[in-house]
């Protein structure tokens, strides 16, 4: 794992909102008071979710809140490649999967769309709208090549696929997310392909057995001698 720091620029401040601070309380609560340090990481999301990312000021306001040092916040927000540890794009944050299945399937081409139109990777855009990464799998393979954006999964891409997707966050739209052909989730394309006789499923498929083969009752033990 590559050595993960925190931005070199940060605000003077961080506050909770109050709707951040309802849930964190929320979570608080499904942990005994002598183990709040347990919600760490769902708080560390909440700031995420408020922010854009986690910033230094964020780390020690979640740290005074759950009674923990500093250095144990910072070393969970680092830890974990969930968490942005710089800004990120008010538009989008692009996170294409670089794993072996996304990569047969072309998310090398998905990438260089990302770099031409956005930059190089980790780097905020020059309008601040976008910001991308290459990351590990994320659990959508047979949609590949795929990447998350914001919150959702976009899956079958291809390049032109990318490009129009940053062409509709950079307007203000909200561009359908989920595969890009003709499949449900993650159904094969075109529909099911086996297991589709409706007698698998109407019942009018069982067999009605009265009898099991060979279930001629065994024959009683014999008593063992005196």
């Amino acid at each position: 794992m590559s050595v993960r720091r925190l931005a070199k620029i940060q605000p003077a401040s961080f506050a909770f909102s109050s709707e951040t601070m309802d849930k964190a309380n929320w979570w608080l609560t499904k942990y005994p008071a002598e183990r709040k340090q347990s919600a760490v990481i769902p708080l560390l999301w909440l700031v995420q979710k408020q922010e854009g990312w986690v910033s230094e000021p964020a780390i020690r306001a979640i740290a005074e809140l759950l009674g923990m040092a500093y250095i144990r916040v910072l070393e969970v927000a680092t830890f974990y490649t969930m968490f942005m540890l710089e800004p990120v794009g008010s538009a989008a944050l692009i996170q294409v999967c670089g794993t072996t299945p996304c990569m047969l399937r072309g998310s090398g081409e998905l990438m260089k769309v990302c770099k031409s139109r956005i930059g190089p990777k980790q780097t905020l855009s020059a309008d601040g709208k976008f910001y991308w990464e290459e990351v590990e799998c994320l659990g959508a393979c047979s949609n590949a090549p795929m990447a998350m954006i914001n919150d959702y999964y976009f899956e079958d891409l291809t390049a032109a696929d990318m490009d129009q997707i940053i062409d509709d966050f950079a307007a203000g739209k909200s561009p359908e997310r989920g595969p890009r052909v003709d499949r449900v989730n993650s159904a094969p394309e075109g529909g099911a392909t086996v297991l589709t006789d409706p007698k698998l499923y109407d019942g009018s498929a069982a067999v009605k057995i009265t009898k099991l083969p060979n279930s001629d009752p065994a024959p009683a033990p014999e008593k063992a001698p005196a």
